[in-house]
């Protein structure tokens, strides 16, 4: 059966020899002019131009780009998170590492008329067509981002965030049934017990108010083929999310609870002392199967001092691990 989407807004020469002459104690050697011959043979040819051409171009990803942002009404501006490598993500390279990347990527790969597949909790919920493309300073690297007119399904009406694959990457992916997931009363207490149980394992301040007066934010959400949602939360003590200035003592605490037959078990933890690693601030932006291997990943966006990146996790034997971390130190190292 076709799925039905629903577009939110309508748009949409010296003679020839050689002579040698004394003129005031100074030698003059006249030569005649080179023949066309010996000028072609000493200008490059096309191929040679096409070869210096390619050389100076920078390299662009072979796999599928994965974009990231946020709907506002009838259209959604979204951000490039980076070059799908397995279930992690290439880094984004700056103009300082690789001068007239950004301009060529933009350019080539998110040209108006770019067609993209947006997804939200997991599932294909429309499409994008890009009329615009633009740049994203709030991240350590600057990075492109594409506006457009969104054309969601029905059910996806209402969704704020979203997560974009290249059409042709992506477009024989199924519909699959959007719900919208709210955290209940019973996935909040767990996600403060698994804050309970980490904060004196790692030797984190315990906070004075208890745990619920720094929970910053909480998400629940459904993997594919799990029997219940998972939940995911994080912890800020003497910290906050966007930008704002390192705080001594501060710390983030990021938990991930998988639901058993009864009760939330701990799938993964990121704790992050300020004190020693700086300013970074994890929170649940969505999941996705974005490798298509069947094994969905979760994206993260993190936020520092001054800007902010991208993070992802991924289940490796059985295990969440974090896979990739685009993070404002690997930007400034290289000079970015």
């Amino acid at each position: 059966m076709r799925r039905k989407s629903l577009a939110i807004a309508v748009i949409l020469t010296v003679a020839s020899g050689c002579d040698n002459v004394g003129w005031g104690g100074v030698d003059v050697n006249l030569k005649p002019p080179r023949t066309k011959a010996e000028l072609a043979a000493e200008t490059p040819g096309p191929a040679a131009f096409a070869a210096e051409e390619s050389e100076a171009l920078p390299e662009l990803p072979n796999g599928p780009i994965l974009l990231a942002g946020r709907r506002s009404g009838s259209e959604a501006t979204l951000t490039v998170v980076g070059e799908i490598q397995g279930d992690a993500i290439g880094a984004f390279v700056s103009d300082s590492e690789v001068r007239g990347f950004r301009d060529r990527f933009t350019a080539e790969l998110l040209a108006p008329g770019s067609e993209w597949v947006l997804f939200a909790q997991g599932v294909r919920v429309g499409r994008l067509t890009a009329t615009s493309a633009g740049l994203n300073e709030e991240y350590c690297v600057p990075r492109p981002t594409i506006s457009g007119v969104v054309e969601l399904v029905p059910s996806a009406i209402g969704v704020e965030l979203l997560m974009a694959l290249p059409a042709q990457a992506a477009s024989a992916r199924a519909y699959n049934a959007y719900r919208v997931h709210r955290h209940n009363y019973d996935q909040r207490v767990a996600s403060l017990t698994l804050a309970d149980e980490a904060i004196p394992r790692l030797g984190a301040a315990w906070p004075p108010d208890g745990t619920l007066s720094i929970r910053a934010d909480i998400q629940a959400f459904q993997m594919v083929g799990a029997p219940r949602e998972a939940i995911a939360a994080t912890f800020l003590y003497r910290d906050q999310f966007g930008a704002s200035a390192d705080s001594a003592g501060a710390y983030s605490l990021f938990v991930m609870g998988n639901a058993s037959a009864e009760e939330y078990q701990r799938a993964y933890t990121w704790y992050r002392p300020v004190d020693s690693e700086g300013k970074g601030a994890p929170r649940y932006f969505d999941h996705l199967d974005w490798d298509g291997d069947g094994t969905e990943e979760v994206l993260l966006e993190v936020f520092g001092s001054e800007r902010r990146w991208f993070a992802g996790l991924a289940q490796r034997s059985g295990t969440w691990v974090r896979t990739f971390e685009d993070s404002c130190l690997r930007s400034e190292a290289a000079g970015g």
